[in-house]
């Protein structure tokens, strides 16, 4: 089946409006944004819905976006690109489950939608389904578009997108992006260290990073401003398993502007800012594995 070329259209002007709202980012929008800013020939339409699954009325045979709510769906990230969304209910021949069938079948590009926190969401696009399994009442999504996208959508203007809006490897952008969006959240998006609140100036920072087996949860993680995030990647400064933060020695003895003296000197023997939740802390151990990384630089 051929998407009737209105559809279409407001199919790629989504993709469109995405790639311009959300490039350079950390690819997270909020639900408002989703269901407001969004206007195609001066009407307003929705591009997530309160059903996974969702066809806004402007278009008419196929879903435009699939979403993954915390705690509702058992998705889960396969690969780097390939992840698995649940049916909606257990009716194979959901109306819902059909419409995703059918675009499927026709290779018909989607958004998807991972919430990482109440009507936060990170975005990819687009993405496509690529196998159906009735038996596990769930569809493969696919987010390799130059891999999966036959030789019908090769032509304009359906085949703009494959260069112009490639995904990025999905697994690599939630795992980030959750990352970010819950660290922030616990230290009430302000640096651990000198208590910056400026978000778009905020990193989470790994305690123990990613080479070296670090999980991507709160506990190991620290809300930083850019200039302390490159301090302590670098071990110019280090926090030890007491939440103290310790300056190196040579650093100390420099002499330069206010940024060296004031930014980093003067944090030195201060005591990390912390979550106010218990769990979202670091990790004792953690902290102190990095630390001595820290003493031995």
């Amino acid at each position: 089946m051929v998407e009737d070329p209105n559809s279409q259209a407001i199919r790629l002007a989504a993709f469109e409006w995405l790639n311009s709202k959300l490039d350079n980012t950390d690819y997270v929008i909020d639900w408002s944004s989703l269901v407001n800013d969004f206007k195609f020939k001066g009407e307003t339409i929705k591009l997530i819905g309160a059903k996974g699954i969702w066809k806004p009325k402007q278009i008419k045979e196929f879903p435009i976006s699939i979403t993954s709510v915390q705690d509702r769906y058992e998705d889960e990230i396969i690969s780097d690109d390939l992840i698995k969304y649940s049916y909606r209910g257990t009716d194979p021949n959901h109306f819902d489950n059909v419409g995703l069938r059918e675009a499927m079948k026709s290779q018909i590009p989607l958004i998807y939608f991972h919430q990482v926190l109440k009507g936060r969401y990170v975005v990819a696009w687009p993405v496509f389904i690529v196998a159906d399994s009735p038996s596990e009442l769930k569809f493969t999504v696919s987010a390799e578009s130059r891999a999966v996208i036959g030789d019908s959508l090769a032509s304009e203007p359906i085949g703009e997108y494959q260069s112009k809006y490639q995904t990025r490897q999905v697994k690599m952008r939630l795992h980030q992006s959750s990352f970010r969006e819950l660290v922030l959240k616990a230290y009430r998006d302000h640096c651990a260290i000198c208590n910056l609140k400026h978000r778009s100036l905020l990193d989470a920072a790994h305690i123990v990073p990613d080479s070296k087996g670090g999980i991507p949860q709160v506990n190991n993680g620290l809300s930083l401003c850019k200039i302390h995030h490159a301090a302590y990647d670098q071990n110019i400064l280090g926090i030890n398993p007491d939440y103290i933060i310790e300056v190196r020695e040579d650093i100390l003895k420099e002499v330069d502007g206010p940024m060296l003296k004031h930014g980093l000197q003067e944090m030195n023997k201060s005591k990390l800012i912390l979550p106010r939740r218990e769990g979202d802390r670091p990790n004792r151990d953690y902290l102190d594995q990095r630390y001595q990384i820290f003493k031995s630089a």
